[in-house]
């Protein structure tokens, strides 16, 4: 069993590779556009959502047959078309160095393209490790319901607490637990500091709060971001 390190990549105005012009080269496309990516495709032919993309200039549409040399300054790849051409492309990238996804053979590429669920700067990514793409999938939309459109304004909430805290609380161990005290604000309060240039208030305020069992189990960003 092929064994996968999860992480986050940061693609913004890196040049990405998507070869095949297909449904799944589509998904692919529009989600290393949400990431801030510089999209080349590669294909004779392609969905009518990837030629309105070309057409509004969100990317570059090469129409012909994939060559070794689409991969010259390509930090990722897509490989999307059919088998033959997806292995080849597979194992050029290999060589190069740069990180390949296969779409019908997860064992020849690089890395294993998750499910993913976008709500601003949280970002909730399953996979099967390959073994069962529809229950990726599946628990994707699970969690699509349960952290539906709002929850991208908590994360925002969060983040720009977290970098007042930085300039405010110097010491690791108290800006931990002001962090972690954070997680118990009431969607009414934090929506109101939304509004707010300044956080100073609502610092002070958590430096006093106690921190609940669960916000003790939150993440603060020393385990993960």
């Amino acid at each position: 069993m092929t064994r996968y390190y999860p992480i986050m990549l940061r693609l913004e105005g890196e040049q990405c590779l998507v070869v095949g012009g297909g449904p799944v080269a589509e998904r692919r496309t529009r989600g290393l556009l949400d990431a801030g990516a510089a999209v080349r495709v590669v294909a004779p032919a392609a969905t009518e959502g990837l030629e309105r993309l070309a057409s509004e200039g969100y990317i570059t549409w090469v129409r012909r047959e994939y060559r070794d040399e689409d991969l010259d300054g390509v930090r990722l790849c897509f490989a999307a078309a059919d088998r033959e051409v997806n292995h080849r492309v597979a194992e050029e990238a290999m060589r190069r160095g740069i990180l390949v996804n296969a779409a019908d053979d997860r064992e020849a590429g690089s890395f294993a393209a998750p499910a993913v669920v976008r709500r601003g700067r949280l970002v909730l990514a399953v996979t099967a490790s390959g073994a069962s793409p529809a229950l990726a999938g599946a628990i994707a939309r699970e969690l699509a319901e349960r952290y539906g459109e709002s929850w991208a304004d908590y994360a925002e909430w969060l983040h720009r607490l977290r970098e007042a805290a930085r300039a405010a609380v110097p010491d690791a161990r108290e800006r931990r637990r002001v962090l972690r005290a954070a997680l118990d604000v009431p969607e009414a309060e934090w929506r109101r500091d939304l509004a707010e240039v300044d956080l100073a208030a609502r610092i002070r305020e958590l430096k006093e709060r106690p921190v609940s069992p669960a916000a003790e189990d939150g993440m603060d960003g020393t385990d993960g971001e």
